[in-house]
């Protein structure tokens, strides 16, 4: 009995998660058709913020219009040496894209049990990775992109997004509130001044918009998303999925 109450458990812990995955692709699937039949309406939504990936983030969108670029998506990556929310070598082989929200609980499930395992291949020099924060939970999450952009802008995006994420944890309310975001700045020993005009700023704010505009443009409606090497994953997979996709990622650079 007690096994299949375990049993019992951990089909229920997995349901949620797996609907959001089917959700999502069919989400995913509809919006590239809409791509094919209106492509120049898309190409003209993009974002034309001043940032440094603005022009991969047009080129992104302009290929899932056409449908040249369903099968590889490597030209999201922005692949910018001074991008502030980006980890690894920018001449990595495999570069790993990460649609998020910081109000999104299986976001940080993920930050918590996967990314560990992918740093370890950006330690290596093999995977770059970069997030592109998505929103769609409203102004508190926006507020918490603004936040680790700006710490990104310090060279410690990472760990300001693991103190976000702190424990696999969504943030609290009071820590997504500004006074909270900054307070956290201090707390990481950031220079809390700066901190606090870059997150303000025009062009941080900017940059977020331009982010949030390439998932929608993508379909990233559901987070997180993926896309590794090119190719979409969809949701907080097990580590082992994202491992897989990375070893044949790689192997098809080699």
């Amino acid at each position: 009995m007690v096994k299949e109450n375990s049993v019992n458990q951990q089909s229920k812990k997995w349901l949620v998660p797996t609907l959001v995955v089917i959700i999502a692709v069919l989400l995913i699937a509809v919006v590239l058709l809409m791509y094919r039949g209106n492509a120049s309406d898309t190409a003209e939504g993009v974002s034309a913020a001043a940032t440094s990936d603005s022009a991969a983030a047009s080129t992104a969108a302009s290929g899932s219009a056409s449908g040249t670029a369903d099968s590889d998506l490597t030209s999201v990556e922005a692949r910018d040496p001074s991008g502030p929310v980006a980890v690894g070598d920018v001449n990595a082989p495999v570069g790993l894209v990460v649609f998020s929200d910081y109000q999104c609980p299986f976001c940080a499930k993920w930050s918590d049990e996967t990314l560990p395992q992918m740093m370890k291949h950006v330690e290596d020099g093999n995977l770059r990775i970069e997030w592109r924060e998505v929103n769609i939970f409203g102004e508190p999450s926006e507020r918490g992109a603004r936040a680790a952009y700006a710490a990104g802008l310090q060279d410690a995006y990472l760990e300001y997004h693991n103190a976000l994420f702190d424990n696999g944890e969504k943030p609290s309310e009071e820590l997504l509130s500004e006074e909270g975001l900054i307070k956290l700045a201090g707390d990481l020993g950031l220079d809390e001044s700066k901190f606090t005009a870059d997150f303000q700023s025009p062009e941080t704010a900017a940059a977020i918009a331009q982010h949030q505009q390439l998932g929608i443009d993508l379909g990233a409606y559901s987070t997180p998303a993926f896309l590794l090497g090119g190719q979409p994953i969809m949701g907080a997979q097990p580590a082992s999925v994202f491992e897989a996709a990375f070893e044949q990622a790689l192997a098809a650079k080699e």
